[in-house]
C-alpha cells in the first residue's frame, strides 16, 4: 500500500484524534445529527435552542463540527455532511451511533493503557472495568450498563457486515451450525432467517446464555436454535457438526488460543465439514487497511490477554496447525469501508 506523504494538516487530525472523536460522540448524544437529519439547514440559534445549549457550547459544538467536516455551515446554516446524511438514508445511522457509544463508553478509556499493554504484551486497560472476570466478557454480568452497550454495539456491528457471510458464506450445503462464542444470537438469528433447513447451536458462556434465549424466543426460533452455555476454550464443543462458526471472535484472544480453537472445531466437525471465520481481517503485507490498524488498539488494550486485526496468512498458517489442509482453505473479502472477510476450511 502505498501513503501519500503525511503533512502537518494531516498529522493534526492524528495528534488531537482525542478531541476529535469528543465532537463525534457529543454530536451524537446531545442529537446534533438527528436534528440537522430532520431540520436542515438550521441557524445556530435555532440549534442552540432545540438542543438546550448555552450560548458558548453551541460555539464549541459546531466550530468543532463543521472544522472536522461532520457539519457544513453555508450562509450561516448548518446540515450534516453528506456522508451523516447518507448514513441516515440508508438505514444505517443507529448502527453507527452505536458504534460511537461503544468507543465512547467501553474502548475509549481503557485505550488510555494502550502503551503499557504493549509493553505488558496484555490487556491493561482491562483494570478499566469493574470486576473480577478473566476478560471483558466475564465482567459484563457485574457491569450491566457496559453490557447493554456492548451488546447493543455488537447487535449493530453484526447487522452492518452479516450481509456479506449471508451472501458469501456456504451454509447452502450444511445442516448443523455451531455458533461458537455467539453473543446474544445476533448471527445465529440472521441465518436461520436467510437458511430455513439450518439447526444452529449458539455456544456461550453460562452468563451470557440468558441473553441469547430471550432474543431467540423473539425472534420466534426456539425451535431451530438452542444455547449450549460452556466454555468454548474449557468444555467440549457439541460434536458431529456440518459447521462451526467464529464470527468476530478470533480477533480477541492470541496466537495459541486461536490455535486450540481451531483444533477444538476440527474434532467436532463431521468428515467434510466446515470451519467458516468471519471478522475483520489486516492485509498480508502489515501495512493496513487504516481501519484495521486502529481498531487493534482496542484489542491490545481491553477484551482479553491479547488480540488485534490478524492477517489472512496468519489464519491460514493457523488452520493448517490445527489440523486443516492447505489445499481446502479458501478467502473471501468484503469491499465495503469495514475490512470484513470470510475464511473458510473443509475438514
Amino acid at each position: 500500500m502505498t501513503a501519500t506523504p503525511l503533512t502537518m494538516d494531516g498529522l493534526t487530525p492524528i495528534l488531537f484524534g482525542h478531541a476529535a472523536f469528543q465532537y463525534l460522540n457529543a454530536g451524537c448524544e446531545l442529537g446534533l445529527f438527528e436534528l440537522l437529519q430532520g431540520k436542515p439547514d438550521l441557524a445556530k440559534e435555532d440549534i442552540r435552542q432545540e438542543l438546550g445549549l448555552a450560548e458558548r457550547a453551541t460555539d464549541i459544538l459546531l466550530l468543532g463540527t463543521t472544522s472536522l467536516g461532520i457539519t457544513v455551515k453555508e450562509d450561516g446554516r448548518y446540515r450534516n455532511a453528506p456522508v451523516i446524511e447518507k448514513l441516515f438514508t440508508d438505514g444505517q445511522w443507529s448502527i453507527f451511533a452505536s458504534v460511537v457509544a461503544f468507543e465512547a463508553h467501553i474502548v475509549y478509556e481503557a485505550q488510555a493503557d494502550f502503551t503499557e499493554s504493549l509493553r505488558q504484551n496484555t490487556n491493561v486497560g482491562l483494570r478499566r472495568i469493574r470486576g473480577v472476570g478473566r476478560d471483558l466478557y466475564h465482567r459484563f454480568h457485574e457491569n450491566p450498563d457496559i453490557e447493554r452497550v456492548f451488546y447493543r454495539y455488537m447487535r449493530s456491528w453484526s447487522e452492518l457486515s452479516n450481509p456479506f457471510l449471508l451472501e458469501n458464506g456456504d451454509f447452502g450445503s450444511v445442516r448443523t451450525v455451531v455458533d461458537a462464542g455467539g453473543g446474544d444470537a445476533v448471527n445465529a438469528i440472521a441465518l436461520a432467517h436467510a437458511h430455513p433447513h439450518l439447526k444452529i447451536t449458539v455456544m456461550e458462556i453460562p452468563a451470557s446464555g440468558p441473553i441469547a434465549r430471550r432474543r431467540i424466543e423473539e425472534n420466534g426460533l426456539s425451535d431451530r436454535i438452542t444455547v449450549h452455555e460452556g466454555d468454548m476454550f474449557q468444555d467440549p464443543f457439541p460434536q458431529g457438526v456440518d459447521c462451526v462458526l467464529f464470527s468476530h471472535q478470533m480477533v480477541i484472544w492470541e496466537p495459541e488460543e486461536n490455535i486450540a480453537l481451531m483444533k477444538k472445531a476440527y474434532e467436532a466437525l463431521a468428515p467434510g465439514g466446515r470451519l467458516v471465520i468471519f471478522s475483520s481481517v489486516s492485509d498480508d503485507q502489515g501495512d493496513g487497511p487504516l481501519m484495521a490498524a486502529l481498531d487493534s488498539v482496542y484489542f491490545a488494550a481491553l477484551p482479553a490477554k491479547g488480540g488485534m486485526i490478524y492477517a489472512w496468512k496468519q489464519y491460514e498458517q493457523w488452520l493448517q496447525e490445527a489440523g486443516f489442509q492447505g489445499a481446502k482453505i479458501t478467502r473471501k473479502a468484503d469491499t465495503g469501508w469495514t475490512p470484513h472477510g470470510i475464511i473458510t476450511a473443509v475438514k
